[in-house]
């Protein structure tokens, strides 16, 4: 069963990936590449004024050639990024979903997904960007790039740490607080627990003063909605993929009870 599931969650990945490629073709490229003009321009103002500073003593440095060329980037290098980040993220909502089968609540296949693509969607993406947003490659000094990304996947790490701990507080409660009051309480922890996480954790603010607010709004909308996208996807689509596949095996087991020596021989079977 959770090979089933597995192969169905990266396939739903797949598709998630190619909407999302689509969507961030069309709405992300478009600020990226304004973000990219921007820092060119910068780069070559500060250049013109260090010259002008130093009376043309100083020597300025050739831009470098670029490794990967922007059209590679925008095309095939989205794309690729895109679906593998996408097809990898299916096949790990499949394994939670194997994993939280049958232990949260009486949910069906379709209400557990969607649960989980919803827990998913905060725990993930929405409560890490509130103390890291996404910005433009181009913003930020790339000496702190390795720091950045190791503040945002500890603020990841710490958010699913949480939403685990508080569905196990919620289901130690169940009995004895009943199912809404579990709920509250298990919610309150975890937002009391990424409140002190995001006061713990060090602010990272590196865009430029002068950088247009518009264009990081943009591409700020564009990221969440590709987020957007991957999870709402997951949570629908992979509802219907795990039923049918659940139904399938379960339907698999009583025609094998049937046929078995010990049990007798149905003909019919729901």
């Amino acid at each position: 069963m959770a090979g089933a599931l597995l192969l169905r969650g990266m396939l739903i990945g797949l598709l998630a990936g190619f909407l999302s490629f689509g969507f961030l073709k069309i709405v992300g490229e478009p600020p990226v590449e304004r973000a990219i003009a921007f820092e060119a321009q910068h780069d070559a103002e500060a250049a013109v004024e260090a010259a002008h500073h130093h009376h043309h003593d100083t020597v300025v440095a050739a831009p470098q050639p670029e490794l990967v060329s922007r059209k590679v980037q925008a095309g095939i290098g989205l794309f690729t990024g895109v679906i593998v980040y996408s097809a990898a993220f299916g096949g790990l909502f499949a394994l939670a979903f194997a994993v939280a089968w049958g232990r949260i609540g009486a949910l069906d296949p379709r209400a557990l997904a969607a649960v989980l693509a919803a827990l998913g969607l905060v725990a993930v993406y929405l409560v890490p960007i509130l103390k890291y947003p996404a910005n433009p490659p181009s913003v930020g000094e790339p000496e702190t790039i390795g720091t950045r990304t190791a503040l945002y996947f500890s603020m990841i790490a710490l958010s699913l740490a949480a939403m685990i701990a508080a569905g196990m507080l919620r289901k130690a409660l169940l009995q004895r607080c009943g199912a809404w009051n579990a709920m509250l309480i298990a919610g309150g922890a975890y937002l009391v627990t990424m409140i002190a996480a995001g006061w713990i954790l060090p602010p990272v603010n590196e865009v430029p003063p002068e950088f247009p607010a518009v264009v990081l709004w943009q591409f700020r909308v564009a990221s969440a909605g590709g987020q957007l996208i991957l999870w709402v996807t997951l949570g629908l689509a992979f509802g219907v993929a795990a039923e049918r596949a659940i139904n399938g095996n379960l339907s698999g087991a009583r025609l094998l009870h049937a046929r078995s020596p010990a049990g007798p021989v149905e003909r019919r079977w729901r």
